[in-house]
């Protein structure tokens, strides 16, 4: 952000919604941020290996349970001292908004999972991460589904106005925008990427406090679980998170 008081703007709000994460632990986000190591590995490249938002570092482990070492750009320092006191030194943090971040360094691996709705600018943040990337790198891009079944049942009670219309706790997470698969694919081949996958992660019947009083128990069972990540794989526009595998154009 060329900017100074947008990018002081940007920095407030951010710091403003670090609190609707909290340090609760959430059963089923943890499950996701498996399900989406699971589902990227047959496309992830070796190498170099960037992601862009770590929250409380949960992700960062995983990451780094695949490759060597990690560079994380985060812009709240409170999550980098969370992030930073879970994983030690075996990943670089920078703190910098993405549109911020300078580096001569670029990477075979991106991972910019659940930020892109919350970004000023999707197209800009997208064409700048494209820089990123080696000329054989891969982007993956993930977001929550407007259209995740859940959110259909919502819709149907009219908790929502429409799928894509932001709940009280998209506004509390600062979310700007909810994304549908064709509109997340849209705004990737805007910032000149080639898309070579795309798809959804996880089939999601039940909100996500729902879930979490549920999963481990009779009523949600492990084998409950991996049936609807399977199943997600068939049905992409009913899962909890769509995502985009994408090159340099």
């Amino acid at each position: 952000m060329a900017d100074t008081a947008a990018e002081q703007s940007e920095q407030e709000r951010l710091s403003a919604v670090i609190a609707s994460y909290g340090e609760s632990y959430s059963p089923f986000d943890a499950k996701m941020r498996e399900y989406m190591m699971r589902a990227f590995e047959p496309f992830f490249r070796d190498g170099a290996c960037l992601q862009v938002g770590c929250a409380h570092g949960d992700q960062t482990s995983l990451l780094l349970d695949r490759f060597q070492h990690v560079t994380v750009v985060e812009g709240a320092p409170e999550f980098i001292h969370i992030a930073r006191a879970r994983v030690g030194d075996r990943a670089t943090f920078v703190e910098a908004l993405i549109e911020d971040f300078e580096t001569d360094q670029r990477f075979d691996t991106i991972l910019f999972a659940h930020v892109l709705e919350h970004v000023v600018d999707p197209v800009v943040a997208l064409r700048k991460l494209g820089e990123l990337l080696t000329p054989t790198g891969r982007l993956f891009l993930v977001v929550p589904n407007a259209e995740a079944a859940s959110r259909r049942i919502a819709a149907k009670m009219n908790a929502l106005t429409h799928l894509e219309a932001l709940s009280p706790d998209d506004i509390a997470a600062g979310h700007r925008r909810v994304y549908r698969l064709d509109t997340l694919c849209r705004d990737t081949r805007e910032a000149e990427l080639k898309i070579v996958h795309s798809g959804g992660i996880f089939f999601k019947p039940l909100a996500n406090f729902q879930l979490n009083q549920l999963m481990g128990g009779p009523l949600v069972s492990d084998a409950f679980m991996e049936g609807c990540y399977q199943l997600g794989f068939e049905h992409a526009t009913f899962c909890a998170s769509i995502y985009v595998v994408a090159e340099r154009g």
